[in-house]
């Protein structure tokens, strides 16, 4: 089996269609292949604010190998290195933080590409490549399959968001609410006003440059909400917090037995 890039999710995007995955941030193999099962669209394999590195996404990439899913990874930095690396392990798309003005989107666009069409380092021997086996394939096939999403959560990118998203190569501008509250001088408010209408002004620029919506979902209703707003890219779920609900919500249970109990 090879590990030739095959995006099915860039496709239902590009074609209007909702998406739904979950973060990964236990750094897990397992967890992964859990989440791979679970049935999901795609992973989101956190490298910005998760704790793991290069190895432990690699073992979540092959848990991942076999399932439909498809893997992105959001990366730490707007670094071409990075970029290439991650892509070279495997991911199927990334997720660039900070990434403030066209400029810099474009020049995260062109980290994931390969030439003409960007400044990605050739080589075929990597993983992603089948180590060596289906290079030109996948030389071939990578620029056109890679996801590549950018987040919004800049002053500089708000006020250039136009321009942003007319750089050709964006496919998915995702909305992070809580980084761009912060920004916007409301720490831990997304909900306020001048937030939600810079949320509103990055909605309606996406839709005139046919750019597909992405952001994050704190509960099934939440979701709903964002698929009805035209939103294709949401986050339901993650490993991490699906186990401390869960456990959570049990041992809590447990305790309130016991108390009902001794109360009798």
């Amino acid at each position: 089996m090879t590990t030739l890039i095959d995006n099915a999710v860039k496709r239902r995007i590009k074609a209007g269609e909702p998406t739904a995955g979950a973060w990964l941030h236990l750094c897990s193999p397992i967890a992964a292949e859990i989440m791979a099962e679970a049935g999901f669209d795609w992973l989101l394999i956190d490298m910005e604010h998760g704790h793991g590195d290069y190895q432990t996404l690699l073992a979540q990439l092959q848990a991942m190998r076999g399932s439909p899913v498809t893997p992105i990874v959001r990366v730490e930095w707007n670094d071409p290195a990075v970029l290439k690396r991650v892509l070279d392990l495997g991911a199927h798309g990334v997720m660039i933080p900070w990434v403030s003005g066209r400029e810099a989107c474009a020049a995260a666009v062109r980290a994931c590409k390969y030439p003409p069409d960007g400044m990605r380092g050739m080589a075929g021997s990597h993983r992603a490549a089948g180590f060596g086996t289906h290079a030109t394939e996948y030389w071939n096939r990578a620029n056109a399959e890679t996801l590549v999403m950018i987040q919004v959560e800049t002053v500089e990118t708000l006020r250039d968001i136009d321009a942003v998203l007319a750089v050709p190569g964006v496919d998915v501008a995702f909305i992070g609410p809580v980084d761009l509250s912060a920004a916007l001088g409301h720490v831990g408010d997304p909900a306020h006003p001048e937030v939600q209408a810079a949320i509103a002004r990055v909605e309606e620029a996406a839709k005139r440059a046919g750019v597909a919506l992405g952001t994050i979902s704190r509960s099934w209703e939440e979701a709903r909400a964002l698929y009805a707003r035209g939103y294709l890219v949401v986050t339901l779920a993650s490993d991490a917090g699906l186990l401390a609900r869960e456990a959570g919500g049990l041992a809590a249970r447990f305790r309130a037995e016991r108390a009902g109990s001794r109360g009798v």
